[in-house]
């Protein structure tokens, strides 16, 4: 596994393109058993979105896919590229927001395919939320590559389709490629138009104060957070719990819910 860029270099991309790419950053074998788990959870939450009646087949997207003990938490729980999340958030503390993986099905399309970006408030300049993808498969044009407008996280304004479609970049790379992106970015997912299935680890990192997707300490519980280490439970969000009442507001520094530091 490589993870190695220039700090300088980072900060230069991630200012003026708005991401940056670390390519064949996670190793074969544990690529091939993402895979397989990734796609296990998207077939544990397509059962969920037809029986509540979402959709009607499942749409190849899986969401909140921690606490499985698996190969997923192993790479979460690795923290290869906490110096470079740690960078944007200005070395202070992150949350994980989100993890949502994705398969992007031949000759289909979902949400995703339209032009979005995945955070509702703007405010220039802030690096509120950073987004990573896990290349799970090639990443080709052919095969549906997500698609970023470079520098559209310096505008708050949606770009109309055209723009979009005259300036857009695929993000191309092997599998086991890792990207990161300024959540502030416009995007869409490609269309897949290959017979093979495209698959991918996305997630999304916040700082300990903005809401997470899904409330992760309290999904996974005291038990599961005590074998953690101390990274991991900032990942978590063990750090930056909210109290529901005075017996969990009134703790001594050490077992406070919402720790100092987290902003």
């Amino acid at each position: 596994m490589t993870t190695e860029m220039a700090m300088e270099e980072y900060d230069h991309l991630m200012d003026e393109a708005g991401w940056v790419i670390f390519e064949k950053a996670v190793d074969d074998e544990l690529v091939v058993e993402m895979k397989a788990d990734v796609l296990k959870w998207i077939d544990l939450c397509e059962a969920y979105q037809v029986e509540r009646g979402l959709n009607e087949w499942g749409d190849g997207t899986a969401h909140q896919t921690v606490g499985g003990n698996d190969s997923l938490d192993r790479f979460y729980q690795m923290h290869l590229f906490h110096d470079y999340i740690a960078r944007y958030f200005d070395d202070k503390p992150y949350i994980l927001c989100c993890s949502t993986p994705t398969a992007g099905y031949a000759h289909k399309r979902n949400y995703l395919h339209s032009v979005h970006r995945d955070i509702g408030t703007y405010i220039p300049g802030f690096n509120a939320r950073l987004n990573m993808i896990v290349m799970l498969d090639d990443f080709t044009v052919e095969k549906g590559a997500t698609q970023i407008l470079p520098g559209s996280h310096h505008q708050e304004k949606k770009p109309s389709d055209e723009e979009f479609e005259a300036n857009c970049v695929p993000i191309i790379g092997p599998a086991g490629s890792v990207v990161f992106f300024n959540s502030y970015l416009w995007h869409r997912g490609g269309q897949n138009r290959t017979d093979e299935t495209r698959v991918a680890l996305t997630s999304g990192f916040t700082r300990p104060f903005f809401k997470p997707q899904v409330d992760y300490a309290r999904m996974l519980g005291d038990e599961y957070g005590r074998n953690l280490s101390p990274l991991s439970r900032q990942l978590l969000g063990y750090n930056s719990r909210v109290p529901v009442s005075l017996d969990e507001w009134y703790r001594s520094d050490a077992e406070r819910f919402y720790q100092k530091g987290q902003g």
